[in-house]
């Protein structure tokens, strides 16, 4: 695909009005990329002042760069500047995504299997040996991979793309804009069992899974449905690979979870918050708005203050480990002696300040 730099600008210009493009606003640019490598009609960005060295020896066609590295990028050669060049560059990708994709028709592929009761928008894809079940909803502009299942009484928002291989459960609901990638399990069954007489009952997940707009989720990840209530995941959340959603979880708007993140049942992580890959939130825990956790922490109770929190113990060679292992056991002994000692101590010195 080729576009003209000014045309791409312009599409972009109400969103960001106090953009500027400096220098040769006819360059065609034919792909996006890093500023290593590029070619002469390539458009890359400059995102942290820390890689400015590579700017100068660039040979991309133009480069989005923020305010203060405007003079090196002029000197280079056709620039955009910007507030915030990562940002921008984020909005180009989106639009040069739609713009390969305008080309597409939208069909329904003729293995597919749709229930008649189901209602199918305008302007629908949907791809080989994909199941639709009955009084399902698939919205204008919807895009459905290959061997997907869409459950009875499920809905899929306007615009939103399900990648091969995803499944949506009975009564789940997807709002607009979505992203699925391939795997995805929307509502499968909470991981709830009663223990009776050594052995375990299954109680019945009644509740289902309430996706808002705008939400990505990684591939292989799983969001159980709720047991009774629904599980909720808010407008904006992003979820990366292999992440466990359990059942009656609640993830506020515009919150990030990492890969292989593992969230166990009720557990309510607020708005705008991050949590860092392999870390994993116990249930029924409280995280509040904008608390970020680092990568393989474990929450072990609640967060109701904004602020970024870790909890893990650093890696050494085996041998250190195991002797700093072995005297994290005896902490709590060694807490009580000192108790001990302190105890003796003041007695002593109130002995002395008495005698004197």
């Amino acid at each position: 695909m080729t576009i003209k730099l000014l045309d791409l600008f312009e599409i972009l210009a109400a969103e960001f009005p106090a953009a500027r493009l400096v220098g040769n606003a006819d360059v065609l640019i034919h792909d996006l990329a890093p500023l290593e490598g590029a070619g002469p009609q390539t458009l890359s960005f400059l995102s942290h002042p820390k890689y400015s060295q590579n700017l100068a020896a660039s040979k991309a066609g133009c480069v989005v760069v923020g305010r203060q590295a405007e003079q090196l990028a002029v000197q280079r050669g056709t620039c955009i500047v910007v507030d915030d060049p990562y940002h921008y560059f984020a909005r180009v990708t989106q639009i040069w995504k739609k713009l390969q994709q305008s080309g597409q028709a939208s069909s329904i592929h003729a293995t597919a299997c749709i229930d008649p009761s189901s209602k199918i928008g305008a302007d629908v894809s949907v791809g080989a040996f994909t199941c639709i079940g009955p009084n399902a909803v698939i919205a204008d502009g919807v895009n459905v991979g290959a061997h997907c299942v869409i459950g009875e009484n499920a809905s899929v928002g306007a615009y939103s793309r399900l990648a091969a291989r995803v499944t949506v459960g009975d009564g789940c609901s997807m709002g607009e804009g979505c992203v699925v990638h391939s795997g995805v399990v929307i509502g499968a069954d909470g991981f709830g069992f009663a223990p009776h007489d050594g052995r375990w009952v299954k109680i019945e997940q009644l509740g289902g899974v309430r996706i808002g707009n705008d939400v990505e989720i990684g591939a292989n990840t799983c969001v159980d449905r709720g047991a009774l209530q629904d599980t909720v995941i808010e407008d904006g959340v992003k979820l990366d690979n292999l992440i466990q959603i359990g059942h009656n979880v609640r993830i506020g708007a515009h919150s990030a979870l990492a890969g292989c993140v593992g969230v166990a049942g009720s557990a309510n992580i607020g708005a705008h918050c991050t949590i860092g890959g392999g870390a994993v939130v116990l249930g029924h825990l409280t995280l509040a708005d904008h608390v970020h956790i680092s990568a393989a922490s474990v929450v072990t109770r609640s967060i109701l203050k904004a602020g970024n929190y870790t909890g893990l113990f650093p890696i050494d060679d085996n041998t250190a480990w195991e002797k700093n292992a072995a005297t994290l056991k005896q902490l709590h002994a060694l807490r009580d002696r000192l108790k001990q000692v302190e105890k003796q101590l003041v007695q002593t010195l109130s002995s002395k300040e008495e005698k004197s």
